[in-house]
């Protein structure tokens, strides 16, 4: 019998129409997974996945299961699981440890149940599984063989580990490919930062100052969203060529003293901290909203 820890296994009717829903707008995954499903390549080895467990990333892990995989999940941040989604998983032989809500001890209990699982390969997403490996669970190094990681963050991270020498195995950065920077971080990251800001706040950015901290591919999509939606959008940006890129894209571009008077809304997309400090808190106007998008 799979070992698990989810919120209530009798979401799972519910979680599979969520699957289906989302299986039905990734065509080629599907076509990866009917391939998989008949040649099998990943049978016998075991993944260890630290992902946001919703139903896209459960269309991956049946996919990967229809390969010959067995594999072991946990969240990649306490805030972003579907609880009816990892029921659902359960439900189709997956080792989940997942639940919307997780305090920090939890969500590194549930890190460690996955490495219990002694993956042969890791799927990361902010590096806390690998982080989590080479820290706390060193005696599973040796099993694994490598591995992936695909935000911008986590692969900060892995490579300062990288140039330290502290990196023991192979890390496949997904962040870096054209398939995901051009698209998910673009128009995935673009499009969702702004509906969730809607669905919180029901404010209308028709006219708002919107502070976008960050030119990078989420940044851009970030801005490209808000500016559709009628904002007045100013981009933050320390390095100077996507600085001018911004500028080049008509936005205004100005340091983060001076868009703190003036900005009604505000959003880091960096992947780093200190990005908005305390004095710039202290200029905002009263009301301001802050928010962060990407991993952080």
């Amino acid at each position: 019998m799979k070992d698990f820890k989810v919120k209530d296994e009798s979401l799972a009717a519910q979680g599979r129409m969520q699957i289906e829903w989302a299986s039905k707008h990734m065509p080629v995954l599907n076509q990866i997974k009917k391939r998989f499903a008949e040649e099998k390549p990943l049978r016998g080895v075991t993944i260890g996945a630290c992902l946001h467990v919703t139903k896209e990333t459960a269309v991956l892990i049946e996919t990967l299961m229809a390969g010959g995989a067995d594999v072991a999940l946990c969240g990649s941040n306490p805030l972003s699981t579907q609880d009816d989604v990892a029921a659902a998983l359960v439900k189709e032989g997956v080792s989940v440890y997942a639940w919307r809500g997780e305090t920090t001890d939890e969500y590194y209990w549930c890190i460690e149940r996955t490495i219990d699982h002694k993956p042969k390969i890791t799927l990361d997403d902010g590096a806390d599984l690998v982080s989590t490996l080479h820290s706390k669970r060193t005696e599973f190094l040796s099993n694994v063989k490598g591995g992936t990681e695909e935000t911008t963050t986590g692969v900060l991270r892995l490579r300062a580990m990288e140039k330290t020498g502290t990196l023991k195995y192979a890390i496949i950065a997904v962040n870096d490919a054209y398939t995901k920077y051009l698209f998910d971080n673009r128009y995935g990251t673009g499009q969702s930062t702004i509906d969730g800001i809607l669905r919180a706040t029901n404010i209308l950015l028709a006219g708002k100052n919107f502070v976008v901290c960050g030119y990078g591919w989420c940044g851009r999509g970030v801005a490209m969203r808000a500016k559709g939606m009628g904002a007045n959008v100013i981009i933050t940006e320390v390095n100077p060529l996507r600085a001018l890129e911004a500028v080049m894209d008509g936005y205004r571009v100005m340091s983060m003293n001076e868009a703190a008077e003036i900005g009604d809304i505000f959003v880091t997309t960096t992947g780093n901290i200190n990005v908005i400090r305390k004095e710039h808190m202290q200029k905002m106007k009263d009301g301001a909203l802050l928010a962060n998008t990407g991993h952080s």
